[in-house]
């Protein structure tokens, strides 16, 4: 049997399964059962959701029993970006980490696209380790702009063909992070007055349409499409951040959103200062 053929059968099996659960309930009843236990062990947390100022607001706590903290992630953005317009590469891959914890609490299907994400994290670790290996310090991988200079400076960067270089993989780090972003700005958002919230997997499925799926084979489209039917409705996402409310996730969420966003913007104008948004 092809690739294709195989690729095929399985996606059908995928669509089956998945379809199945929804037809009967499972998913939502997953999800909720989580939630319930969650709720029933929670500790309780204080949010000042009154506060939109940096210096104002209040910090956010670790959430008792899960891996994905947003209390980290939040500090690893935020400790990210330096002077001269430049992001700090450590915590920069440091809260891809986290963005890889996040994606897998949402369950098996979207872990996978989790795992790509995570082989390319270690792309950029493995040439920082050899740097340092070879000169005794992790000079060139210490920022994304160090990073350009140094690829550029000993060939690594190929404009015309791939090459496994920190700032290919970057740019599709790069890319995925929008994608993230635009995914966490739509799930912040409340809804008119008498309307439904959209549900996450509608949202999800939305973001990546309008980002990242510009940048993938078929396949690989209808592959991450089905992995969004499987995402959790909403209240397992207040579980995530540890509210109770859209109200209060809206608060947490904005402030990761407006994180990601000056980290993207940093590293959209270094990868555009030196041509290499189009990185084959």
């Amino acid at each position: 049997m092809g690739v294709k053929c195989r690729a095929c059968v399985a996606i059908v099996l995928i669509l089956f399964l998945l379809g199945s659960l929804w037809l009967y309930g499972s998913l939502e009843q997953e999800w909720n059962t989580c939630y319930k236990i969650y709720n029933s062990n929670k500790k309780v947390l204080s949010l000042n959701i009154s506060n939109s100022s940096d210096e104002g607001e209040a910090p956010l706590l670790l959430c008792p029993g899960q891996r994905f903290q947003v209390a980290n992630l939040l500090a690893h953005l935020q400790a990210a970006p330096v002077s001269g317009n430049d992001v700090l590469l450590k915590p920069y891959l440091a809260s891809w980490d986290e963005l890889i914890n996040f994606m897998e609490a949402l369950g098996p299907m979207v872990g996978l696209i989790s795992q790509e994400i995570e082989s390319k994290t270690s792309v950029i670790r493995n040439l920082a380790q050899k740097a340092e290996t070879v000169s005794g310090d992790t000079f060139g991988y210490t920022s994304v702009r160090s990073m350009i200079e140094r690829e550029l400076e000993i060939g690594l960067v190929d404009f015309q063909k791939h090459t496994d270089s920190g700032c290919r993989t970057l740019l599709r780090l790069h890319r995925a992070l929008l994608w993230l972003q635009s995914f966490l700005r739509e799930l912040a958002k409340g809804s008119a007055e008498g309307e439904r919230l959209q549900s996450p997997s509608d949202l999800c499925r939305e973001t990546y349409r309008l980002t990242l799926a510009q940048y993938h084979t078929w396949w690989v489209r209808r592959a991450a499409e089905l992995a969004f039917i499987a995402i959790p409705e909403r209240p397992y996402f207040y579980q995530l951040v540890c509210v109770d409310t859209q109200a209060e996730a809206a608060v947490v969420l904005e402030r990761v959103v407006r994180e990601i966003g000056e980290v993207y913007e940093r590293t959209e104008v270094a990868l555009d200062e030196h041509d290499m948004l189009k990185l084959p």
